[in-house]
C-alpha cells in the first residue's frame, strides 16, 4: 500500500466533522472494549510456536475438540454441520486484544488466504517502539518482510511507518510505529487506542 498522504486531505480536514460520532449517541449497553480478535490456522502448534518464539505473546489455555450429531455448529458458529473444532487457543499479546486461534477441520473447508483485497481481507498489527530494530529481528529470524517500511510525512496518518510480514502459513500481519504521534491529533482532542497508553 502506497504512501497516499497526498491525496488525503479531504480526510484529514474531515476529523472535526466526527466529533460527534461518538459511542455516547448510540451503540451497545456497557461496552468497554474489543475483548478478542478469532482466526483460524491450519496447525494450533505451528501458530502458537510463532507467536510465541517469534511475536512474543503469551499462551493461557485450550479448549476442544468439539463436534456436534446435530445442527448446532451450523446453527451457533456458521460453518457446515459436520466441522469439527480440533482445538483452540487463547492468547496475549502485550497491551492489546486477546486473540483466540482455531484449528478446524470441515468438509468444505477453504485453506487459501484471504488477500487484503478479498472480502473478509485482514491483518493484525503489532505497535513497535523501534521500526528498524523490529524488521531486523523479523528477518534474522527467516520472516518474510513485504518490501521496505513505508514513512507517512503528512495526513492523518503523518508521523506513522508501516510494514507487511507473512507468518510461516501465510497470514498478512504487520509492524506500526509512530512514538511522536499521528498527525490528526493535531485537530482533536480525541485519540485513537494506543497500546503504549492502554489506560487512556
Amino acid at each position: 500500500m502506497p504512501d497516499s498522504s497526498k491525496n488525503m486531505g479531504n480526510v484529514h480536514s474531515g476529523v472535526g466533522d466526527l466529533q460527534g460520532v461518538t459511542s455516547e449517541r448510540n451503540g451497545l449497553p456497557g461496552l468497554r472494549g474489543t475483548d478478542h480478535i478469532g482466526f483460524t490456522v491450519p496447525d494450533l502448534q505451528e501458530a502458537t510456536d510463532f507467536f510465541v518464539d517469534v511475536i512474543g505473546c503469551e499462551a493461557f489455555y485450550d479448549l476442544g475438540p468439539f463436534q456436534a450429531k446435530d445442527d448446532w455448529m451450523q446453527t451457533h458458529l456458521n460453518v457446515h454441520k459436520e466441522t469439527i473444532m480440533r482445538k483452540l487457543r487463547f492468547f496475549r499479546c502485550a497491551h492489546g486484544s486477546n486473540f483466540e486461534v482455531f484449528e478446524y477441520e470441515a468438509p468444505d473447508q477453504r485453506r487459501e488466504q484471504p488477500r487484503n483485497s478479498d472480502v473478509g481481507g485482514h491483518h493484525l498489527a503489532f505497535y513497535v517502539d523501534d521500526m528498524d530494530a523490529a524488521v531486523s529481528y523479523l528477518r534474522a529470524k527467516g520472516v518474510q518482510i513485504l518490501g521496505e517500511p513505508t514513512v507517512r510525512a503528512a495526513g492523518p496518518s503523518g508521523g506513522q511507518s508501516w510494514v507487511y510480514f507473512l507468518t510461516p502459513w501465510g497470514m498478512q500481519l504487520e509492524l506500526v510505529s509512530y512514538p511522536q504521534g499521528k498527525a490528526y491529533g493535531r485537530d482533536t482532542e480525541r485519540r485513537l487506542w494506543h497500546p503504549r497508553f492502554p489506560e487512556k
